[in-house]
Formats: structure tokens, C-alpha cells, sequence
């Protein structure tokens, strides 16, 4: 079978990482290489890419891209206002697509992105890290069978030093970002907790500090989930230690969890601590589940519906803390 043709979009930050997986990827071969400047793709190149024979072609033009390159799935690792644009062109040129988190910043775009990945029948994934864990299988698999009893709060946050280091890039600017902290480094909690509670947003309640700067850095979120799960979730970008995890009570029992890349679990059933709680599987990164999902040997571990209902989520934490009131999602993810 030969290798899957892929391109990757967006030659900058965590880009470099989905590069040097690909490369060692038996059945991927990276193609195409595009940016908007033809110099950062050739340093990109040069750094995670420079055994590569025949080397990737580089472009700075998406349409020219796509017609000679001919790729069969592409990465867009772009600023996240761009995904919508670039999935769309993407999907339109009969490619499967692995977008970083988070997939859109709008719910209306996430509504139009996943008609048209049902549409042209192709394959989304979003690069979240929990889901393609074995942790958070188990954890969702309990909340499915109500094992420990119907879950009933979650609780969790996560701390990090995000304000300075990203201060004069992208990711404060509101027109490339779509949002602070929240959306960028929050968005891997968040995720988590929406992709195994497999519910709609019904109501939130959230309070937003910009710190005096264009985005929001620290975020406090109350939620009321459709199915009756409770959870409320702070977010920090101006903390010297980085930290965060998820809770999830349920009636009979309790689990900790790593929300940002499912590396630890604890789980009590009553008053007991599981030493070692039945987790099966092996952990893998969302490249190698996009290959396996593409070449028919997995099932995608996210899909449109996922990155639909943190939309959802995220438009009304927005509005809640512009208006100081509970909102509710304008659409549901369904």
C-alpha cells in the first residue's frame, strides 16, 4: 500500500512536531510544505524535515499547493481564526484534514465545517491529546456504563505561564487568535471534558481577566451540561507552575485525571483507592489515529461533533463575560 500524501499548512510553532512524526511514520510521506513565507518553510524544513528524499515541495500558495502537489490529507497548523478557511479548501480538493485544536472559532463555521465533511465524506480529526489515550477511554467507557453510578460533577483547571511568553505574537491578537488563553492551552481541558461527558451545553456562567491585555488570561467557567453533569473549570495564564487536571465524581466513586494529555489517572471506587484499574490499549499520538482513521484500521478519536460542541462552549463563555449573565448555546451540537 503506498504511503499516505500529506501537506502540511502553517510552518511555525507546534508544526515542527507533527513534521518529525510524519517523517517517522512508515506509511506517510509529507509532500508539500506551505506558509506565507517561502523562507520560514525552507528553515522548517531544514530542521525537521532535512532527511527526507525526495524533500517536500514548498509553496506560499495554497491553490498552487493543492494542484501540484496533489496531497491525500493535509496538517493546518495555522493561527485559529485561519482553520475554517483552511479546512474548507482543504475538504474542497477531496483531502482528509488534521487540524489543531481548536477547530473553529465561531460555532456557525463549526456547523458549516462538519455539513461539509459530511458532504465530501472525508475525514476531520482535531489534534487534542486526551482522546487517543488509553486513560480516557476508561474514564469514558465508565461514564457510558455508569459503572461507579451516573456521574454527577467535574471539576478541574489548568495553571500555566502563558501571558509573557506569548505577549506580541499571534496568539494575542484577537483577529488571528479568536481568544486568549482559554482557547489556546484551555482548549485541551475543555476538550477533554466535553469529549468524555458526550453532552450538549445547556448553560454557562463565566468570568473573563484580560489583564490589560487583548485576550483573556485567566478564565472561571460554571457549566450545565444538558444530560444534568455539573462542572465548572478554571483557566490560568499568568501562573509560574505549570499544572491542571480533571475530577469527575460520580455516585459511587471518583476519578482524577490529567485533562491537557492524559498521562495519569487515579481512580477510588467508594472509599477504596484502585491501585491498578483495568485501562487497555496502548497511547497514541492524533497523527498516528489520523493514519490509522485515513488507511481504515481505526476509528477517528474526534471528529466535527467535537470541535462543534467546545464551539458552542466557547461562544458563550465569550458572551456570558461580556454581559455578566448565564448564556446558552445559540445552536446544539447534536
Amino acid at each position: 500500500m503506498p504511503p499516505v500524501r500529506f501537506a502540511i499548512i502553517g510552518c511555525g510553532g507546534y508544526s515542527g512536531a507533527h513534521a518529525l512524526r510524519l517523517n517517522e511514520h512508515p506509511d506517510a510521506e509529507v509532500v508539500a510544505l506551505c506558509d506565507v513565507s517561502e523562507e520560514i518553510a525552507r528553515g522548517y524544513l531544514e530542521r525537521n524535515l532535512h532527511d527526507c528524499d525526495p524533500p517536500p515541495r514548498i509553496f506560499t500558495d495554497r491553490a498552487h499547493m493543492y494542484e501540484e502537489a496533489r496531497p491525500d490529507a493535509v496538517f493546518v497548523v495555522t493561527p485559529h481564526t485561519l482553520h475554517f478557511e483552511h479546512c474548507m479548501e482543504a475538504l474542497d480538493h477531496g483531502c482528509h484534514v488534521f487540524v489543531e485544536k481548536p477547530m473553529v472559532t465561531r460555532a456557525e463555521h463549526a456547523y458549516e465545517l462538519k455539513a461539509r465533511v459530511e458532504e465530501v465524506d472525508r475525514i476531520l480529526v482535531i489534534g487534542y491529546n486526551t482522546p487517543c489515550t488509553p486513560e480516557f477511554l476508561f474514564l469514558r467507557e465508565q461514564i457510558r456504563n455508569s459503572t461507579m453510578g451516573p456521574l454527577e460533577l467535574v471539576s478541574g483547571h489548568l495553571m500555566q505561564a502563558w501571558k509573557h511568553p506569548t505577549a506580541g505574537s499571534w496568539r494575542q491578537n484577537p483577529e488571528l487568535s479568536g481568544g486568549g488563553q482559554a482557547y489556546d492551552s484551555g482548549a485541551h481541558l475543555l476538550n477533554s471534558l466535553c469529549w468524555s461527558i458526550e453532552s450538549n451545553v445547556a448553560e454557562v456562567h463565566a468570568f473573563v481577566d484580560n489583564q490589560e491585555v487583548p485576550v483573556d488570561i485567566n478564565t472561571s467557567i460554571n457549566i450545565r451540561f444538558e444530560n444534568g453533569v455539573y462542572g465548572n473549570v478554571v483557566v490560568g495564564g499568568n501562573c509560574t507552575t505549570n499544572d491542571g487536571y480533571l475530577m469527575f465524581a460520580f455516585e459511587q466513586g471518583l476519578i482524577k485525571v490529567d485533562g491537557w494529555g492524559g498521562t495519569w489517572m487515579e481512580v477510588y471506587q467508594g472509599n477504596e483507592r484502585i491501585k491498578y484499574p483495568p485501562v487497555k490499549g496502548r497511547r497514541q499520538w492524533p497523527d498516528d489515529n489520523f493514519i490509522d482513521a485515513i488507511l481504515g484500521r481505526a476509528e477517528p478519536r474526534t471528529t466535527p461533533f467535537n470541535g462543534l460542541v467546545q464551539s458552542e462552549l466557547m461562544d458563550a463563555i465569550y458572551e456570558s463575560a461580556r454581559t455578566g449573565q448565564p448564556a446558552r448555546p445559540k445552536a446544539k451540537g447534536g
